[in-house]
């Protein structure tokens, strides 16, 4: 329940258009039915998919805010069982409280990341 330490690199840019603008040229919609696969048993693991989806998974367009601004990373871009799911950068909930690995920024300071970062973009945790 922490982020890995090393270096990442950004990969995609996912956002709600019916909650904000989008966000840079490269940025993709949130749609009705976008999901992202958590099930190390399926071959779409730790990559978006669609519903009906039957295997594990995560909602990508959700009632609560956290996902209205998604930053995708590198993590685990070979989709190797054990090692984890997909690291988002994204909203956060509140000050201090926890994700499950994810990078969580205040709402104007998660804008203002994906206003400037491209696909590319290195990020440092450590």
């Amino acid at each position: 329940m922490a982020s890995p330490r090393g270096l990442w690199t950004v990969t995609g840019l996912l956002y709600r258009p019916d909650r904000m603008a989008r966000p840079a040229p490269w940025a993709e919609p949130i749609l009705p039915g976008d999901l992202w696969s958590d099930d190390p048993a399926r071959a779409e693991y730790n990559r978006p998919v669609r519903a009906p989806y039957t295997g594990s998974h995560e909602e990508l367009r959700r009632a609560d805010p956290l996902y209205d601004l998604v930053m995708i990373t590198d993590w685990n871009a070979d989709a190797v069982p054990g090692k984890g799911s997909a690291i988002f950068l994204h909203q956060w909930r509140r000050p201090g409280y926890p994700t499950a690995g994810c990078l969580a920024f205040r709402r104007d300071r998660a804008r203002w990341l994906a206003e400037r970062a491209r696909p590319g973009t290195v990020i440092r945790v450590g």
